[in-house]
């Protein structure tokens, strides 16, 4: 059986399969029924292998055993395994997320935040500063930052990230609304596009002829973003906790804010 390594690659990827269950699987499929002799013929795994693999596909859903001798293995249809990998994955997902809230509730947790703590407090604020990559660091800071703020969160960015990102946003405006956070809200972009955003997230947006992407809280600390419209993973922004500092663009802004 000739197969495209490309094909080959992929499939392994997908699937999250081993290249020797890739080769395995394919080969299956383009038989329907084989035994594993005939699959090791086909596929190139050696036959001391094969047994092995059809075994884990079995278990995995990728194949059947058929009753009777020799045993056979029917291949299942591509289409029935993505829906059980998918329902597989989202019953994974659930127990991870149980398992991650139920952890606050553990001896374990505590111990931890008391590590934390106990590390953090005599540190100077100023050596609070660091690079984060990557869109979904920076919007997990970013929501951490937004969860502890205390009196006011200034948001500073496009109106399509804030369209794009409506599900992360969403949360972070119903989140300082119930605790009654003051909001500044600034976007660059098309005016029908931020009155869309005010009616949608009720909030109260004004508009900002500045191409900026930065978040502060309680004019104490700062998350600015390097560049406009990255990549997904080549996102950078600069976290600076920094009164100093923080005051001195909150400063600028509030100027802006004014006119």
């Amino acid at each position: 059986m000739i197969v495209k390594q490309e094909l080959v690659k992929q499939i392994k990827e997908y699937f999250n399969l081993n290249i020797y269950e890739t080769k395995v699987w394919l080969a299956l499929l383009s038989r329907g029924i084989a035994s594993a002799g005939e699959i090791a013929e086909l596929s190139g795994v050696p036959r001391s292998r094969t047994y092995d693999v059809l075994e884990s596909l079995e278990k995995e859903g990728f194949a059947i055993a058929k009753l009777g001798k020799p045993v056979k293995y029917i291949a299942v249809n591509p289409t029935t395994v993505i829906e059980k990998l998918k329902s597989n994955t989202v019953r994974k997902a659930d127990e991870n997320v149980k398992m991650l809230a139920d952890l606050k509730e553990t001896k374990e947790y505590l111990e931890l935040e008391q590590l934390y703590k106990t590390g953090i407090e005599p540190v100077k604020h100023s050596n609070l500063s660091g690079a984060i990559k990557g869109k979904a660091n920076v919007f997990n800071h970013l929501k951490d930052l937004v969860d502890n703020a205390k009196r006011e969160v200034v948001i500073c960015t496009s109106a399509s990230e804030i369209s794009d990102k409506s599900r992360i946003f969403s949360s972070l405006f119903s989140n300082l609304n119930k605790k009654k956070i003051v909001l500044k809200v600034a976007l660059s972009g098309e005016e029908q596009s931020i009155k869309k955003i005010n009616g949608k997230f009720k909030i109260n947006a004004q508009m900002i002829n500045v191409n900026s992407r930065f978040f502060m809280v309680d004019r104490e600390q700062i998350l600015f973003m390097l560049s406009q419209n990255p990549k997904e993973d080549e996102d950078l922004g600069v976290w600076i906790n920094s009164g100093f500092f923080v005051n001195s663009i909150s400063y600028l802004f509030d100027k802006a804010w004014g006119k």
